[in-house]
């Protein structure tokens, strides 16, 4: 289900022009924004003349309307339907203190429009109210075009992104993660500082696999948590051929993972598989994790807690399931194409019809065939894609990454596991900015265009660089 979103509303106004556009602008936006599903906290006329901020005392009265719904306001929108008093609207931002992004818009004038009566002046206002924020030092996003009617569909889809950016900044703050087991010994490539993270606000619990076996261990075949668990898997994929013993570890390990995360108020995950899980438990959590992701809280394999937080971003920017891949084999000899592959955990969103579970293939060969089932194997299905990676750079004292967009082909692969082709404009200058930057070979990948408020959110409200591929 989508968040409800809010948005404070703060109407700008200043008392030259014509003030009848502040009162008209004031319904127009609301309009706009109910017609998104959007809720707006906005200032009566009854509040304020027109409903508008313009004096100290207005930007005292917005200020204190915010205070007052601070738990649910997502982001503030600037409407200017005039020039606007650029002290007012800045002081209010201040005097809220909401710490949430904040989007500016500004009404167009009309050719035909332009006596004292209808003149706005809005074009020239915008100018002046971004200068006073900056010198505030309180962050600012922009609509794509420096004017935009509310009721026009440039607006409407700048609403739409300005809400996936609030969307990211919201999830990210005071975020739980859990780390299930640690880091494969193999994989320094998913190695990362906690400290940083926690710098940020986002905080890692942790689970040592030993702890996972002992509470399953303790856990009886027909308990409710796990039988309920056991039938979520089967109606969740299709388990022909998959050992029922094997099915009931899963359902053990799932209704585990599950209590844990819940008593320790989590919300993503990453867990440790590769060979820890197979040798000493005999399946893959391959499954256990898709259904997490797909229910949009993303679990990365190989304690990949940077990639999970790369997967959060962008199911957070699309309310939509996001997966972990490699950026694992050319295709071909075209240089814009790879294939993208997981062994996999990949939610079922990501699939072409014909998913099923099966075996890891990989692994099987060093621990054996029964000890790997679990996995998802199916085609990647084409379509419009995000990708994304964050990682925590020790030397700079920061977490940093790099987004972009491309498109999943339907090209033939002949394989197994979970994988996909993958076809990105200019894609061997991102893979020389990866290596060259020492990012992991982990990427995180979403059916939904979202590079830009990932973006966005990153840079101007969370503090961290972002590369945006183009």
């Amino acid at each position: 289900m989508s968040k409800q979103m809010t948005m404070g509303v703060i109407v700008g106004n200043r008392g030259f022009f014509p003030s009848h556009l502040a009162t008209s602008g004031r319904l127009e936006v609301i309009a706009a924004l109910e017609a998104a599903g959007i809720k707006p906290i906005v200032l009566t006329p009854e509040d304020t003349a027109h409903g508008a901020v313009e004096t100290y005392e207005d930007a005292k009265k917005c200020a204190a309307l915010f205070k007052k719904h601070a738990a649910e306001i997502d982001g503030i929108i600037i409407t200017l339907p005039n020039f606007g008093e650029e002290r007012g609207l800045a002081d209010t931002l201040r005097l809220a203190n909401l710490q949430v992004p904040v989007l500016i818009q500004a009404t167009p004038d009309h050719a035909g429009k332009m006596s004292i009566a209808f003149r706005r002046d809005s074009f020239c206002g915008k100018m002046s109210i971004s200068n006073n924020l900056r010198q505030y030092g309180i962050p600012y996003s922009l609509t794509r075009l420096h004017t935009e009617a509310p009721d026009s569909p440039e607006f409407k889809a700048d609403l739409e992104w300005f809400a996936a950016v609030c969307r990211v900044v919201d999830g990210m703050k005071n975020l739980r993660i859990g780390a299930i087991g640690a880091r494969p010994t193999a994989f320094n490539t998913v190695r990362y500082s906690e400290k940083l993270l926690e710098k940020s606000g986002i905080t890692v619990e942790t689970l040592d696999l030993s702890e996972v076996f002992g509470r399953i261990e303790r856990t009886k075949d027909n308990d409710d948590a796990v039988q309920q668990k056991l039938a979520t898997i089967k109606k969740y994929i299709s388990t022909n051929n998959v050992p029922e013993a094997a099915l009931l570890k899963m359902s053990k390990l799932g209704a585990v993972i599950d209590g844990w995360m819940k008593a320790s108020e989590l919300t993503v995950s990453s867990v440790q598989c590769w060979t820890s899980m197979e040798e000493y438990f005999g399946v893959v959590p391959c499954t256990v994790m898709s259904m997490m992701s797909e229910n949009l809280l993303p679990s990365a394999c190989e304690t990949d807690t940077m990639g999970t937080l790369s997967m959060y971003a962008l199911t957070l920017a699309s309310e939509t399931p996001s997966a972990l891949l490699d950026w694992n084999n050319n295709y071909g000899d075209n240089p814009d194409k790879a294939v993208c592959f997981h062994c996999s955990n990949l939610p079922k969103h990501f699939f072409n019809q014909g998913v099923k579970m099966d075996f890891q293939q990989i692994i099987a060969g060093t621990v054996g065939k029964e000890n790997t089932y679990g996995t998802l194997d199916g085609t990647v299905k084409a379509g419009a894609m995000s990708f994304a990676r964050f990682s925590t750079d020790d030397f700079e004292g920061t977490i940093k990454g790099y987004v972009g967009e491309g498109n999943f082909t339907d090209d033939p692969l002949n394989t197994f596991g979970g994988a996909g082709v993958v076809e990105i404009p200019n894609m061997q200058q991102l893979l020389r900015y990866i290596c060259e930057n020492g990012f992991e070979h982990h990427v995180a990948a979403n059916f939904a265009t979202v590079a830009s408020p990932i973006q966005e959110a990153t840079t101007k409200y969370l503090g961290w660089p972002m590369h945006l591929h183009k």
